[in-house]
């Protein structure tokens, strides 16, 4: 499951569609466009739809995810946007397709009117693989498999590197210095473009009036010009912000240069830079840089998996790198850019890459790699031996002493058997507070002190005045002393309505004697 819940757009859509998320995009001037692709290779999209630029065929708004029929089944392993928005992106085949906003000709299909659908992108390109797309606020690039770069739409700046400052309607082919070269990564300002070499060189065209470029000053350039300045070091990423750029050396060290009103450079201070500055990471090896042409928000990752953030975050100007709680650049950009959109396609990778905890929750009740099942209720639950006696105590020395491979539990309730199960297998309770009372006797009994304590504040969510002597009932037959001085006081708080409950009328006699006794003490029955 891709974890896109911390992007708002996503927020209506039901848990059961959140789990099939593959591939996702949130775009758009306020991060309110999503596009997602499905574990079964499906594309949707929903937002506001400015411009088309969801590929729905109309201009419609919908809160409702729409189907995009001519991207399903494609394998898409690139995706960038523009500010109009238009989108475009890159299909394991090498097909390029583009749709949305296309008042400069950045949709590449030789004319400026707006794309409602998904069309491919084929002047130039038919018989080219690409890999990687990039876009500007109305211009893209494209990398091919063989190392050339193409570029299209809006060339106010010279950006798309034809020598002039005329729009570009159709991919037309980098070329320049660039010529006989080989380009390995490319990235987009709002005005410029960038490319790396496979021998770590890195080159900019564009609009320079920042130092976005990082040539030394501030003109624009209409063709490539390489970095001077980072002769001798070997550039492996770039990655372009709204007028900054950052770039990652083979040794894990990131320079930056360009605006820096917000500190985006992370220098320390405000000041833009025409020239690389290498920032002070306190000497940790870095593994990935990020930052989007719509923000000015910088983020990388550490080689120990620590985050950094640094820019404008949530309109604070941060000017140096900040550890965060993160463990993924998207996160930066989920809680903290703003628009809270995402840097880069978001993809979570097949079932054979699940995390250890993923695998072992997917293979809960699973019949297929059981060794073990209880019969609970005249129902199977399967399980794994192994690691029954690895979690919990009581089946290690249960499991010792018996080979059976069916085993009967009389004394709990299949409903409580299974969540205690799923428990050693996710470390979490999936129950309502209302049956946890059940699981609680069931922790009490095997001695599970964090169960216990799970089941208590499982438990503590699900109070009312209905059931609050009921709980504290419980609580106290099961000596959880945390949650009876918890439901102790959520009844003294509603004295009037839990005394007027069934449950009060119904009260253990020696547990009516000493509720009435402490709740004096704590003058709850004073005038």
């Amino acid at each position: 499951m891709l974890d896109v819940g911390k992007w708002p757009v996503f927020a209506l859509l039901p848990p059961e569609e959140l789990r099939l998320i593959r591939q996702a995009c949130v775009y758009g001037s306020a991060g309110n466009e999503a596009f997602y692709v499905t574990v079964n290779d499906e594309v949707f999209a929903l937002g506001t739809n400015c411009s088309g630029c969801l590929g729905t065929g109309d201009i419609q708004n919908t809160i409702e995810p729409r189907r995009i029929d001519a991207l399903c089944g494609k394998k898409i392993v690139s995706l960038s946007y523009g500010t109009g928005p238009h989108v475009v992106l890159a299909t394991a085949d090498g097909e390029v397709y583009a749709w949305g906003h296309n008042g400069y000709s950045q949709l590449g299909n030789g004319t400026t009117n707006q794309g409602l659908i998904p069309a491919q992108v084929s002047t130039n390109l038919l018989n080219k693989k690409v890999t990687e797309v990039a876009c500007g606020s109305h211009h893209t690039i494209a990398l091919t498999s063989d190392g050339e770069v193409y570029a299209w739409g809006y060339n106010n700046s010279g950006q798309v590197g034809s020598g002039s400052t005329a729009n570009q309607p159709t991919p037309r082919r980098v070329s320049s210095c660039l010529q006989n070269k080989i380009v390995v990564n490319i990235a987009c300002g709002q005005l410029c473009s960038m490319a790396v070499l496979d021998n770590g060189e890195a080159y900019g065209w564009g609009y320079n009036c920042n130092g976005q470029l990082g040539v030394g000053n501030n003109g624009n350039q209409q063709t490539p010009c390489r970095i001077a300045a980072l002769q001798g070091i070997n550039i492996v990423q770039i990655a372009c912000g709204y007028a900054h750029t950052l770039a990652l050396t083979d040794e894990g060290l990131v320079y930056a240069w360009g605006a820096s009103s917000y500190g985006q450079l992370g220098t320390g201070n405000k000041s833009n830079q025409s020239c690389p500055v290498l920032l002070n990471l306190d000497k940790e090896r870095v593994i990935e840089i990020a930052a989007c042409h719509s923000t000015h928000t910088s983020a990388a990752k550490m080689q120990s998996g620590q985050v950094l953030m640094w820019g404008q975050c949530r309109g604070q100007a941060i000017v140096s790198p900040h550890f965060t709680h993160f463990t993924c650049t998207d996160d930066v950009f989920a809680c903290f850019a703003t628009p809270a959109v995402m840097w880069k396609l978001l993809t979570v990778e097949r079932d054979d890459y699940l995390t250890v905890a993923q695998s072992l929750k997917k293979e809960f009740d699973s019949p297929e790699t059981s060794d073990l099942k209880f019969l609970v209720d005249g129902k199977y639950i399967h399980v794994h031996k192994a690691l029954l006696k690895i979690r919990c105590e009581h089946f290690r020395m249960l499991l010792n002493e018996n080979e059976e491979e069916s085993i009967e539990i009389q004394q709990f309730t299949y409903l409580v058997y299974r969540a205690f199960l799923e428990y050693l297998y996710t470390d979490s309770v999936s129950l309502a507070p209302e049956d946890a009372i059940g699981l609680l006797d069931l922790a009490s009994f095997y001695r599970e002190t964090r169960l216990k304590r799970l089941c208590q504040e499982t438990i503590k969510r699900g109070i009312s005045e209905q059931n609050a002597i009921t709980l504290l009932s419980a609580a106290v037959k099961y000596e959880a002393r945390d949650l009876e001085e918890f439901c102790f006081k959520f009844c003294v708080n509603h004295m009037t309505a839990v005394t007027q409950t069934q449950a009060f009328s119904e009260m253990d006699h020696d547990l009516l004697k000493n509720f009435i006794s402490k709740a004096s003490r704590y003058g709850a029955f004073k005038n």
